[in-house]
């Protein structure tokens, strides 16, 4: 779109909405002559269509202009955490806490992605004091699942005795079967009863792919035996059979609460 400015010198065109084709074509006529005579000058200024605009970006799933910078600063602050202890709170204060909920969450979830796994931590420690947070077991099992790649299986003790610890746990099975196989693909087996037990304490009943997860991976162990047959025993008690176990597990996609794409197993 082009926009005519001129001087102020310049004569003014008449609203052309009730001229007439001649008399609007005789009064252009004239305006260019008269332009041309006193020599005053014309800027065309071009002006971007507004409704090419780029829309703004979805807070939680997609980073907003905030979240970027929280994690910027927060990376930049952590790196220089040993030559001044205050920095990292600093920056807490001045850009994480003053972020709104969805945007928290994607700084969590980023910095997760980018396996700054104890600046993820102390995000997640920062955020289970805000008010509305709720505990998700599936963002749990992400957590342990990045902590126990990087080989920090310390953090992945203290990450589940804070789950342990959380009140009014959702009975979610997707999370529970996510975390089953976390444990078990990095041998963690001391733990993998202890959540077989949580989840029934939040009336989470196991399903097939529960049971698949555990017992398939708990048995050859000789250490594990009797916590295999417990779970075959509890099977046994639900499906009457445990062929199921032989079965291959069918998956489809699923959005979780937390906006992420996951598998679950099909019982």
């Amino acid at each position: 779109m082009d926009v005519v400015v001129k001087s102020s010198s310049s004569p003014s065109l008449l609203s052309s909405s009730w001229l007439g084709p001649e008399l609007k074509a005789w009064q252009t006529r004239n305006w260019k002559q008269q332009h041309r005579a006193t020599g005053t000058s014309t800027s065309v200024i071009k002006m971007r269509d507004r409704s090419k605009n780029r829309k703004p970006l979805q807070r939680g799933r997609n980073l907003s202009i905030e979240a970027i910078q929280a994690i910027q600063a927060l990376k930049r602050a952590n790196q220089n955490h040993h030559n001044n202890i205050n920095s990292l709170e600093q920056v807490f204060d001045s850009k994480f806490r003053r972020l709104l909920k969805f945007d928290m969450m994607a700084v969590l979830r980023e910095l997760l992605r980018q396996k700054h796994c104890l600046l993820a931590l102390k995000v997640f420690e920062d955020i289970r004091k805000e008010d509305w947070y709720k505990p998700q077991v599936s963002l749990y099992a992400d957590m342990i699942q990045v902590f126990a790649e990087s080989e920090l299986f310390e953090h992945v003790q203290l990450v589940y005795l804070y789950l342990k610890s959380e009140n009014c746990l959702e009975p979610e099975i997707v999370g529970f079967n996510a975390l089953f196989r976390s444990l078990m693909s990095f041998n963690l087996t001391g733990l993998v009863m202890d959540c077989y037990d949580l989840m029934k304490s939040v009336d989470c009943e196991p399903n097939r792919t529960s049971f698949r997860i555990l017992i398939n991976g708990l048995d050859g162990i000789a250490e594990e035996e009797g916590s295999s047959a417990i779970l075959k025993q509890d099977a046994l008690k639900i499906y009457g059979d445990l062929e199921f176990l032989k079965e291959e597990e069918e998956e489809e996609i699923i959005v979780t609460k937390n906006g992420l794409l996951r598998r679950r197993q099909i019982s």
